[in-house]
């Protein structure tokens, strides 16, 4: 064991305590007006379009993956 292990092994404790001891404390604010029905509705279906769009993709177009060529 070379004498700057210990000291590499010290560093690298102290900087992982440093990390956790670091960790931001984040707060939302309440918004500064309602949302409204039409904000929540283009955001819902824009969030459902990104994800449940390529899977639909992926499973009508499963039985062309499933064949061998």
């Amino acid at each position: 064991m070379s004498m700057l292990t210990p000291l590499l092994l010290r560093g690298l404790t102290g900087l992982s305590w440093q990390l956790l001891v670091l960790c931001a404390q984040i707060h939302s604010k309440l918004p500064r007006k309602q949302l409204g029905n039409m904000d929540i509705t283009i955001g819902l279906t824009s969030c459902f379009l990104c994800f449940l769009l390529p899977w639909v993709c992926v499973l009508s177009h499963l039985e062309s993956y499933k064949k061998q060529e």
